[in-house]
């Protein structure tokens, strides 16, 4: 990815305040006498991606980054892709774990795989990181994502915002939820309930899960259409679940007038809110996540026990996990080039055609 001036400027200022718990607040390794300080004993981390489906970000964005900042920070990394399947996730687990990783990396699948990973890799003396998601009941040392219940909150705000319901006095609404085994999807979910529930005149039709599965969500919200045809708005958890709802409203000639949510800052969220089909996407900078986990592993890899800004409470143990939480950026039309100008997609992947290209320059995104 190509990192422009503002984007250097912009990521600064999130990275920096969650690394500075890092550095400022561990134990220091013992000093030597002599001038030149020894290598860690280990610098090898493994790295655990859940899929390629649910979203762009496991392809590209994460592991381009994670690269990166492993390179930066001297460390030997391994990055292992389960493609939607728990059991190769563990063995990719249990063969990092064999290859000597000092840390380990987990996006989980779901909580009771990912326990199971984080069970073994405490056996072995590897420290896990939770990475984006919580594994629920699980032992990891450290939680490293973003906020999630207010992502969900900001999703909610948005589409209260959006054009097609700002100032409607009754609103009929559906859900379309993440992976209920993904605990970010509860609060995704956390969080937007919590502010619709609450808009005067706002009544939920339906809830159900799309599983972060583009098919599913297509499946789930033709029924939802069918049975009821006057929905206005649809609070959908992530863009690639948004693009088949929007699919489902085109088929019906309703693109455009049922309000949208989305989620990812994906190149097909942001062609979709440049033509109207969508409101918003929520952006979370994957260097708000990457570097922030590479830098911890290095220092845990250096024997220093950073002490981190904050605590997310297990939903099973009611342990309090040490965490890492950067804050996301909620995407209009408004602000729809930021992602691009922050260096996080190129204007390629969003302006693919001569429409697109059109659109992109009228949207403020520069186009070779």
């Amino acid at each position: 990815m190509r990192t422009s001036p503002r984007r250097a400027l912009a990521l600064a200022g999130v990275v920096a305040a969650l690394v500075a718990g890092l550095t400022a607040c561990t134990s220091s390794s013992s000093s030597s006498s002599s001038s030149t300080s020894a290598p860690p004993a280990n610098t090898k981390v493994g790295i655990l991606l859940p899929d390629t489906a649910s979203s762009p970000r496991w392809v590209s964005a994460d592991p381009n980054e994670l690269k990166k900042q492993c390179a930066a920070n001297g460390l030997t990394c391994s990055i292992d892709n389960a493609n939607g399947s728990a059991t190769t996730q563990q063995s990719q687990a249990q063969a990092l774990i064999n290859a000597g990783v000092g840390v380990l990396l987990v996006v989980n699948l779901d909580s009771g795989s990912g326990k199971a990973i984080e069970a073994l890799a405490q056996q072995h003396n590897v420290v896990t990181i939770d990475y984006d998601r919580l594994t629920a009941g699980g032992t990891a040392s450290y939680y490293v994502s973003y906020n999630n219940v207010k992502v969900g909150e900001d999703q909610g705000t948005a589409l209260t915002q959006a054009s097609q319901v700002k100032g409607k006095t009754a609103v009929n609404y559906v859900e379309i939820d993440g992976a209920p085994t993904d605990n970010n999807a509860t609060q995704f979910k956390q969080g937007y309930t919590s502010v619709l529930s609450k808009q005067p005149g706002w009544n939920l039709l339906a809830d159900q899960t799309g599983n972060w599965d583009a098919a599913t969500a297509q499946t789930v919200f033709t029924t939802m259409l069918g049975q009821h045809p006057n929905i206005n708005a649809v609070m959908v958890a992530n863009d690639t679940m948004a693009q088949s709802v929007i699919n489902v409203l085109k088929s019906q000639g309703l693109a455009g007038k049922v309000a949208v949510s989305g989620q990812d800052a994906t190149a097909g969220g942001l062609d979709n809110i440049m033509s109207g089909t969508q409101a918003f996407t929520i952006y979370k900078p994957v260097a708000g996540e990457a570097d922030v986990a590479i830098k911890l592993a290095a220092q845990i890899l250096a024997g220093q026990k950073p002490t981190a800004p904050t605590t997310t409470k297990d939903p099973t143990t009611g342990r309090e996990v040490p965490s890492y939480l950067a804050s996301p950026t909620v995407i209009t039309k408004a602000n729809v080039a930021l992602p691009v100008t922050d260096g996080y997609l190129t204007a390629a992947a969003v302006c693919p055609t001569a429409a697109l290209q059109t659109l992109c320059a009228a949207n403020g995104i520069k186009t070779p």
